[in-house]
């Protein structure tokens, strides 16, 4: 192994900076092409009932949404810090750069940003992603990583998270990940039973399952959380530390599952308090009343009338004898 400018590059090629995850972008892109559908079709509904479809399409469209999407995010948990640290293995060089560390369901991404971004001769913009699902090895991915010579800043962090790191940090997340995963799952399933439900429409159903799908995005954000319940191992660059807190996806999360949460409760409330209301929000009430406008539209015949009003007529019987 050779010298390259003062450190010990084990691979010369230019890395590329993570930007967005393509399983969310693929998730965005879907649930945007269903809403583009529907809005080809309002058009079609008159009156104040188009504003009522509008707003309940694309708010079961956002939930939907959030709760496949932040599947794939990695921002659950995550931190910076700035610090003067070692760059490359077996070399005294220090560099000045920005450590982030985010925390997903999946895994997790270690990312380095140069302050300025060239330093000794190179480009220093990092973000290596390492996984703990089930099909994947995350002490692998770290020796590769070795194999690879990632910057030393990327595999002091990496390696906190290994399964033969004393910190214990890899079952915790990895356990909570997984149990927030399977939860976000079943939330999903609920968001399509409750669309079903008021598509035949069953409102108070349909309330219900709104309601338990807040709930189970609660119990994700309270699985994913019992990470905090144990000792986290510290994280130090010289006398920086990195503090990792909720990320986006938590809160979004969060924000959403008390929306479906507080969206149920009232369903189930104006279903026995205010039916009407609830009716003419989901445009129940126009359907009926043109019903029964429509059932007082008959046509009747006349001479069919006189017919069966008159007495019937008793028949002759002829008899002829043999």
């Amino acid at each position: 192994m050779t010298l390259f400018d003062g450190v010990y590059p084990f691979y010369l090629q230019q890395r590329k900076h993570f930007v967005f995850d393509v399983s969310t972008i693929i998730v965005i892109i879907v649930f945007l092409t269903f809403a583009a559908t529907f809005l080809l079709i309002i058009p079609g509904i008159r009156g104040r009932a188009r504003l009522y479809w509008i707003f309940r399409v694309l708010l079961s469209l956002v939930v939907g949404v959030v709760i496949v999407a932040v599947q794939f995010t990695g921002d659950w948990e995550s931190g910076w810090v700035t610090a003067n640290t070692s760059y490359k293995a077996f070399s005294a060089v220090m560099v000045k750069a920005d450590i982030g560390l985010h925390v997903g369901l999946a895994g997790v991404n270690v990312t380095l940003v140069g302050n300025p971004v060239n330093q000794v001769n190179e480009t220093i913009d990092y973000n290596e992603h390492f996984a703990w699902s089930f099909d994947a090895d995350y002490d692998h991915s770290y020796s590769e990583g070795l194999e690879k010579g990632l910057p030393s800043p990327i595999l002091y962090v990496a390696e906190k998270f290994t399964t033969e790191s004393p910190c214990n940090m890899h079952r915790q997340y990895r356990i909570s990940g997984h149990y927030a995963s399977a939860t976000l799952w079943v939330a999903f399933c609920t968001w399509l039973i409750s669309n079903m439900l008021f598509s035949m429409p069953v409102l108070i159903y349909g309330g219900y399952m709104v309601l338990t799908t807040g709930v189970f995005m609660i119990f994700s954000l309270l699985s994913f959380s019992t990470v905090r319940n144990s000792l986290i191992c510290p994280i130090q660059f010289g006398t920086a530390s990195l503090l990792i807190d909720y990320g986006g996806s938590f809160w979004l999360t969060l924000v959403i599952g008390l929306l479906c949460f507080v969206a149920g409760i009232a369903i189930v409330v104006l279903h026995y308090f205010n039916p009407n209301l609830l009716k003419t929000f989901f445009d129940l009430h126009e359907v009926r009343t043109e019903d029964c406008q429509e059932m007082t539209e008959v046509y009747i015949n006349p001479q069919f009338m006189s017919n069966t009003q008159s007495p019937p007529q008793p028949s002759r019987i002829i008899s002829s004898g043999m």
